[in-house]
């Protein structure tokens, strides 16, 4: 009976220990097409904790801190477009378009037949055209129009880039502290 039930504690320590990994590999891939892959880390940190054992890592400090990051990420997010056009000279309404033509490009780029991509297109290309129309409107100048719906094409790039990394990050953190943690 005892080795029934260490055989079963095995299965399921590496049915966690895969689920972790995925969720992590998971995490990288969505961050790369500008979706929270952060909180997804956030989960499989989770999943950690409740399993460790006699581990050390990850403990409640390590999730504040990836919970922390993942709403820091959430608020970048949310002004980077605005903040790319304001920044480039625009209008704070220039800026609330970008803001909703990226949110709006994220449901619309669901149409474009590229996997995973077309969202992230479509978030790129409305966040564009929203402040594009509204800076045209109102500077009747196309190239000044241009330059700053851009900023907000470039702002929310760089958040990409941000996600990407700080999801980079709070995976090596986990997957490495559970190695070391394991292994000391």
């Amino acid at each position: 009976m005892e080795i029934i039930l260490d055989v079963l504690r095995i299965i399921g320590t590496s049915v966690g220990i895969i689920s972790i990994v995925l969720l992590c590999m998971v995490a990288i891939v969505l961050s790369c097409v500008s979706i929270s892959g952060t909180w997804v880390v956030l989960g499989a940190s989770l999943i950690a904790l409740l399993m460790r054992g006699e581990a050390t890592f990850p403990g409640w400090l390590t999730l504040i801190l990836f919970l922390l990051l993942s709403i820091a990420i959430e608020c970048a997010e949310a002004v980077a477009g605005s903040w790319g056009v304001t920044r480039r000279g625009g209008s704070k309404l220039a800026g609330m378009a970008a803001l909703a033509g990226g949110l709006l490009g994220l449901f619309v780029g669901v149409l474009i037949p590229i996997p995973l991509v077309g969202p992230l297109i479509g978030m790129l290309v409305l966040s564009f055209a929203a402040a594009f129309m509204v800076e045209q409107w109102r500077l009747k100048r196309i190239e000044h129009a241009v330059h700053i719906a851009w900023g907000a094409v470039l702002a929310r790039v760089g958040v990409i880039f941000l996600k990407v990394t700080v999801t980079l990050g709070m995976v090596a953190v986990l997957l490495l502290g559970m190695i070391f943690c394991r292994l000391g």
